[in-house]
Parts: C-alpha cells; sequence; structure tokens
C-alpha cells in the first residue's frame, strides 16, 4: 500500500478514499465505487455499490446490465461520505463524465478521470477545480499532442465522406463506441448521405439521444439491404471491426480512422489507411498543463499514457509531481 495523501491512497484495487469508505474508478471489484464515466477501463463489474453521474448511470447499464446498482449524483451536487464532502463535476471526456471532488477538514482533492478541454456538443464542458492535490490523467503528456480544432477535423471527415459519395463508395470510419462515434455524428454533414453504425455503436447512440444529445439519424449497418444502400455512405465502427468479416459487406470502402493517435503519422502507415484523422477526446499538451497551472495544487499525481514523461516535466518546474501505475488495467480506448 502507497500512501497518496490524506484523503486517498493508493492499494492493490486502485485509488482508495479511507474515511469515505470508496474507491475511485477502482481496478478491481470493490464494495463501493466512484465511477467518473462509463468506458470499461474505468468500470469494475461486482462491485457491490456505485456511484456516477445520471448519465454515466444509464450508459453502465446499457453496457453492464439495466439490474446494476447505481446511485447517481448530479454536477455540482454534494454528499457526506462520513465525513468526507463529494461531488462530481463535469470533466468533458464523454456523457457524463466527472471529476471527482473530495474535501476533508479544509483539504481538497481532485480526481479528473479521463478528461479533455475542447468544446463538445455531446458532454458538459470541462470545470476547472482548485485542489490542494490533483490526481489527473496523461494519455497524451507529450509536447507532440496537440489537437487541431474539433470543427476543422470534422470538415475533413465531412469533405472526404462527400469524395466518395460522389465516386458511389462507402467511407468506413473507425472511431471508438462509446463518445467518439457520438461526436463525430453531431459534427458531420449529414445531408451529404445515409449514416450506418456497427452493432456496438447503435447501444450507446440511443443513450445519448435519450440524454437529449441532438444527432442525425442512423442505422445498423445490419438493416442494410445490400451494398447498393451502402455505397456513398459513412459507416461508423469500432476500432476491432477492422478487418473482420464485418466489414465484407463495404465493398471498395475508403477506410480511415478518428483518434488522437492519428497524430503520429507512422500509425496510420502501419494500419493502410486511406486517411487518418486527428480527433481525440482527452487532453492534449497544452490543455494538461492549463490545468494542473489552474488547479493550484501543491501536489500532482499522474496516471495513464506517458505519466513518466509529463511527471518528470512537472519536477523540472519545482512542483511535487508523481507518476502512478502499479495495478493500472489495460486502457480501453481512446484515444
Amino acid at each position: 500500500m502507497k500512501p497518496i495523501a490524506h484523503l486517498i491512497e493508493l492499494t492493490e484495487s486502485g485509488m482508495h478514499c479511507r474515511e469515505g469508505g470508496f474507491f475511485v474508478d477502482p481496478w478491481r471489484p470493490v464494495e463501493r465505487a466512484v465511477v467518473t464515466h462509463a468506458h470499461f477501463d474505468h468500470t469494475r463489474l461486482g462491485c457491490g455499490s456505485y456511484l456516477a453521474t445520471p448519465e454515466t448511470a444509464l450508459l453502465m447499464k446499457a453496457r453492464l446490465g439495466p439490474d446494476l446498482h447505481v446511485r447517481t449524483l448530479r454536477y455540482g451536487e454534494e454528499i457526506d461520505a462520513n465525513g468526507v464532502r463529494l461531488s462530481l463535476h463535469p470533466a468533458g471526456h464523454i456523457l457524463g463524465s466527472a471529476q471527482v471532488r473530495l474535501e476533508r477538514n479544509g483539504e481538497v482533492w481532485v480526481v479528473t478521470g479521463d478528461f479533455k478541454r475542447a468544446a463538445d456538443p455531446t458532454c458538459a464542458h470541462f470545470a476547472p477545480l482548485r485542489c490542494h492535490g490533483l490526481v489527473t490523467e496523461s494519455t497524451f503528456g507529450l509536447p507532440v499532442f496537440r489537437w487541431p480544432t474539433a470543427d476543422a477535423v470534422t470538415t475533413e471527415i465531412s469533405d472526404w465522406w462527400r469524395r466518395n459519395a460522389a465516386e458511389g463508395r462507402p467511407s468506413l470510419l473507425l472511431a471508438y463506441s462509446l463518445g467518439k462515434a457520438q461526436r463525430i455524428l453531431a459534427g458531420v454533414d449529414a445531408s451529404i448521405g445515409p449514416i450506418f453504425t456497427h452493432g456496438a455503436i447503435e447501444p450507446m447512440t440511443r443513450v445519448y439521444r435519450e440524454a437529449g444529445i441532438s444527432l442525425p439519424p442512423t442505422r445498423a449497418v445490419a438493416a442494410a439491404t445490400g451494398r447498393r444502400e451502402l455505397a456513398g455512405a459513412l459507416v461508423l465502427a469500432p476500432p476491432a471491426a477492422e478487418g473482420s468479416a464485418w466489414t465484407g459487406s463495404l465493398a471498395k470502402a475508403s477506410r480511415a480512422f478518428a483518434s488522437g493517435w492519428m497524430q503520429i503519422r507512422g500509425n496510420r502507415r502501419r494500419r493502410a489507411l486511406d486517411r487518418g484523422f486527428v480527433l481525440s477526446d482527452h487532453a492534449d499538451w497544452s490543455a494538461l498543463l492549463q490545468t494542473v497551472a489552474e488547479s493550484r495544487a501543491e501536489r500532482v499525481w499522474i496516471t495513464h499514457g506517458y505519466a513518466e514523461e509529463l511527471a518528470r516535466f512537472f519536477k523540472e518546474k519545482g512542483l511535487a509531481a508523481e507518476a502512478l501505475r502499479a495495478g493500472q488495467m489495460a486502457e480501453e480506448a481512446d484515444a
């Protein structure tokens, strides 16, 4: 067991608030879990109870089963957990994603979970928080990762789709099923043609619509009557579908991937893609530095991705920073 602070300690099961009696995004099943968002690398099936935003609860139940017991807490609402004041605040990562703010005896710690600071019509905008201690992600914690604007990227996607449609070719766009796919749907020019989605994306999109997010009409690829109907369509699929038999119905499709990893050109070449679109639901280098500065944190603990590199950068600037690695599970993605 490794102590992090008075409010948080790192255990074999993840970040633990001993005084409050709960874990934040536990790595193993625990009795009480506070969940920042519904990606699989932040949710553990088998916990006794869960606390999350209402939107995250809907997504968790869609992914893990409708009988899941999830207590909900809206952004900014506060509960008392054995003397620890706990509240959830927008993280800007995906629908319902939250930062966890903990306060006890005047000491404040914030766990960002995954976050981004770019505007996104499909989720609440990131809310900067002041704290004494900050636990932040670092999926893209290197200076090379600096994102173009989302509007510029979705315009590129629409132009690519429009050219393919004029040639009668399907546009197969690989994008993570929860968060990224819906963000793309909200930004593309839906007048170009029909939009079809993989079976892993359609249920998540349905939850977004139920939560009041405006998205263009989509149909499951399985409902398409033939290749002719898919010609000229935009087809969204998760990266795992690449190269599978599922893509066999997409004859002569132009293939692309939307991800922050497309910032590295070699990733596109290795996948033999026609296009790579730089679109991430994580903070880039500039946003990470801005977030730490605005927090005024005296201590910073860094998880995921380039944690050691970012911690070393902050140490050189005189900030108490440390990378946390032990027990971390494989990340679901995105990127």
